[in-house]
């Protein structure tokens, strides 16, 4: 295994990797969206704050050398599950035509009061 440690993205707020590689597969830890040079939560819409997840997500992700395109399963904890369909167009937006498998949960709340959290596997090629 090897931890995964992403300058460009932010800062983990607890005592765990931004994500960690094992053979092939690339976990990586859910992603708010904290901007990270000020570790402040961005965007009040949850289009603003979908994006920024997934952008987090991919900057670490670019540490192994992936993008969006490697990733193979998204889990997605949104505050408010009324926010699903405008989530939903700025997730596809975001992915094209790459379509990865995907969970979404409505979850009570998420670290620094954010709209969404999400987290992924990434399989590299």
């Amino acid at each position: 295994m090897k931890k995964i440690i992403a300058p460009n993205a932010p800062a983990a707020i607890g005592p765990y990797a931004a994500a960690i590689r094992s053979g092939n597969l690339i976990f990586c830890s859910g992603q708010t969206p904290l901007n990270p040079e000020t570790m402040q939560v961005e965007g009040t819409t949850i289009e603003e704050q979908t994006l920024l997840a997934l952008t987090n997500l991919e900057r670490v992700l670019k540490e192994e050398g992936c993008t969006r395109d490697n990733i193979v399963k998204t889990s997605v904890f949104l505050k408010n599950f009324a926010d699903f369909p405008k989530m939903n167009t700025t997730y596809a937006s975001f992915f094209g035509d790459h379509t990865p498998a995907r969970t979404t949960v409505e979850v009570s709340r998420l670290p620094m009061d954010a709209l969404i959290e999400i987290e992924c596997i990434a399989e590299l090629k």
